[in-house]
């Protein structure tokens, strides 16, 4: 899913907790990855208009989830853009140095939409109702870590970290009796002091524009896609994390913030109770704001 992933566990047989690793990420792998095209999500894309495909269970809540998610958010966030992410470079496609061309933007922008496509998660199948894709990067990776961290306890790991892609989930204690400290993932070259949140217990997601980008003429495009617009965004926000009882919603909301403008982003997380951080670049420099949540959560 073009990521690194990562686990550490106190105590048990390295050896059983890498297999039961390859096991539960190759499955994720196989449900929801748009960059394998053998993958159940890609044989949807795929698939003719109107024709039903059947779901794995897992893909099909991952679904569900992001539908809501999408309601939610006012399109803020939206899994159906997938021609877009591709359109612009960051997808399986591969890169791009210059902006598409405004007609194809605007032809993917408007066969993306929620009622693109017709979901029936009681009987495991979805199908296209017009030329769309998923694209499911703002949360199938937060599905995955969960999806790990909850393998390695039922294999009777309690005390563990699970990371992938920048992601956490963290549950008990380390050897030393301290929790699991996560660093948030520092923007480049920048003075903000590091925020350092204890994994007890809890999941943590960080977007940001940083990872994946171009720059065309005097501008950059960073990978993160309003689709409101079918364009990136266009704002200052360089950072967002958010904390969460599970890392699948912990992604979504970090995307929703990401796109919302930054006023309506710490509206929005505060409105929701989120626990989240966001870094806004502005003519001051970075401009750091924690969510009340957040700061409760911090002491």
């Amino acid at each position: 899913m073009g990521t690194s992933w990562a686990a550490k566990i106190v105590g048990g047989d390295p050896q059983a907790a890498r297999a039961i690793a390859g096991r539960v990420l190759g499955q994720v792998i196989a449900d929801m990855s748009h960059w394998d095209p053998g993958s159940a999500l890609s044989r949807l894309n795929r698939a003719p208009i109107g024709s039903w495909q059947r779901l794995p269970p897992a893909l099909a809540t991952v679904l569900a989830s992001a539908w809501r998610v999408a309601g939610a958010s006012g399109g803020a966030f939206d899994p159906t853009i997938g021609a877009l992410t591709d359109l612009w470079g960051f997808g399986p496609s591969g890169p791009r140095t210059s902006p598409p061309p405004a007609e194809a933007i605007e032809v993917a922008h408007a066969a993306a939409g929620l009622d693109a496509f017709e979901l029936d998660p009681l009987l495991l199948r979805a199908r296209r109702l017009r030329d769309a894709r998923l694209d499911l990067s703002g949360i199938a990776k937060g599905y995955a870590v969960d999806a790990l961290a909850a393998a390695l306890e039922a294999a009777g790991h309690r005390d563990l970290l699970v990371e992938i892609g920048g992601e956490f989930v963290g549950r008990g204690l380390r050897p030393d009796g301290q929790p699991w400290w996560v660093d948030v993932e520092p923007l480049p070259a920048t003075a903000l002091p590091p925020l350092r949140i204890a994994a007890h217990d809890v999941a943590i997601a960080t977007s940001g524009d940083y990872r994946r980008s171009f720059t065309s003429g005097r501008r950059r495009y960073a990978h993160t896609l309003d689709p409101r617009t079918g364009r990136p965004i266009v704002h200052g926000t360089a950072s967002v994390t958010v904390l969460a009882a599970d890392c699948m919603h912990a992604d979504a909301w970090a995307t929703v913030l990401t796109v919302l403008p930054p006023e309506e982003a710490r509206s929005w997380a505060t409105e929701h109770a989120l626990a989240a951080r966001t870094v806004v670049r502005t003519e001051r420099g970075l401009v750091e704001w924690l969510s009340p949540a957040l700061q409760a959560m911090l002491g």
